[in-house]
């Protein structure tokens, strides 16, 4: 699956514990973590030379999830914006996690 040009699926399920490391390789610099909600997630910090550059990249990121129908947990400040990635729905991550991820990586305000 090209992650840069796939589509979010609705109602997916959960991915395996034993699936997480290969989907993980295809998103170099995500790392698992935990969410909000006591949930498998992942997660990246993209830094920042400035707030515009900061900014220009969030609304960015909300471009994709709003085209993906997948909405992240951002946490923004001044030079950064670390994004979370999980699906509530399954209570855990699912391949549209993925996409998402690969897909904020790829875009060009990511690596200012």
């Amino acid at each position: 699956m090209n992650l840069l040009t796939a589509q979010c699926t609705p109602k997916l399920p959960a991915l395996t514990a034993e699936a997480l490391p290969e989907w993980l390789s295809q998103v170099p610099g995500w790392t698992q973590a935990i969410s909000s909600y006591n949930e498998p997630a992942i997660e990246c910090h993209f830094a920042f030379k400035n707030f515009y550059q900061t900014m220009a990249f969030v609304n960015a990121v909300a471009d994709i999830a709003n085209a993906q129908d997948h909405h992240p947990d951002l946490q923004v400040s001044y030079g950064g914006c670390t994004v979370l990635f999980n699906t509530h729905s399954a209570h855990g991550l699912t391949v549209n996690d993925f996409i998402c991820a690969a897909q904020v990586s790829a875009l060009p305000e990511s690596n200012q």
